[in-house]
């Protein structure tokens, strides 16, 4: 079966349904864990995560100083440009702490730390991509999902692959002012899927789409989130004409615009492209039918 290419993904007329399946789905890792859902609440966030995750799932026994340093790390964040050098860091540190990160025992270097992903950020990591293949196999009737679970080693794979793609890509490293002012704001990731996942049967050639009835105070309450942080975000794109209340003082159904929409669905579309492309080369490697789940002779 062959790759779904951005732009079949952006538009198939599936698109707007498998984005509300996501977005229900990261919210229920958000809901179980809040805390590791917090590690991509911010884009900033995001990025530096996938990163992370993409130097410690590229280790290799046969060099013990391989895989996921502090001074590669913070050398990818660095050019990034996704934070400082303080901040990449502090970053590590609060891993370790909250135990998604651990030291790897027996490095021979005393002088090198090198960090590997716990159990429990590796359960949520492989969730992450399993939730997004599942996504992809309702656009084309795949097994994606079915296949990584049989081969975990897919995920292994996969995940780096699709992060570098992603942090080289500039319209997924520089989302678009209209949900920019989201993105980059601590949980804001989080508001967004929220709005989708109360969308049903978008038409996306209507000027605006109801999201019903949805509170700033509801919002703060589900996703921990300052009321003064939701004000910001939702000011910038009210007043940019991007999204608002069909009654006065917030009161009512929330409609989204459709420039708000499309510039959020082409920016996820990069996002299913790059993971569908890396899944398919991973199976390559691994000799693995993309198809039909079966070792290639």
């Amino acid at each position: 079966m062959p790759s779904l290419t951005r732009a079949e993904i952006a538009a198939h007329p599936l698109f707007p349904s498998i984005e509300k399946q996501i977005a229900q789905h990261l919210i229920g890792i958000h809901l179980r864990t809040p805390r590791m859902s917090r590690l991509k609440a911010s884009h900033r966030k995001w990025l530096m995560t996938q990163s992370l995750f993409a130097l410690a799932l590229r280790r290799t026994p046969d060099d013990p100083l391989s895989g996921l340093t502090a001074t590669r790390f913070v050398e990818t964040v660095m050019r990034l440009g996704a934070a400082s050098r303080n901040t990449a860091t502090g970053y590590l540190a609060e891993l370790v702490a909250y135990k998604f990160l651990r030291d790897v025992p027996d490095v021979p270097d005393k002088r090198v730390r090198v960090l590997e992903a716990t159990e429990l950020s590796l359960g949520g990591m492989r969730s992450w991509f399993n939730g997004h293949m599942a996504c992809l196999d309702r656009l084309d009737g795949g097994t994606r999902e079915q296949t990584s679970i049989d081969h975990e080693t897919i995920f292994v794979l996969a995940q780096p692959r699709a992060a570098d793609m992603l942090v080289d890509d500039p319209l997924w490293r520089d989302p678009p002012d209209s949900i920019g002012h989201f993105l980059w704001s601590d949980l804001g990731g989080m508001i967004l899927h929220d709005l989708v996942a109360r969308l049903d049967n978008v038409d996306r050639q209507a000027p605006r789409v109801l999201a019903g009835p949805v509170t700033l105070a509801e919002l703060s309450d589900v996703y921990q989130v300052s009321a003064t942080n939701l004000k910001r975000m939702f000011k910038k794109a009210e007043t940019d004409g991007l999204l608002g209340w069909e009654l006065p003082r917030r009161r009512g159904s929330l409609w989204l615009g459709q420039s708000f929409l499309e510039d959020y669905f082409t920016w996820q579309s990069a996002k299913f492209a790059a993971l569908e492309l890396a899944y398919h080369e991973a199976c390559r490697e691994l000799g693995i039918s993309a198809e039909t789940n079966v070792v290639a002779a």
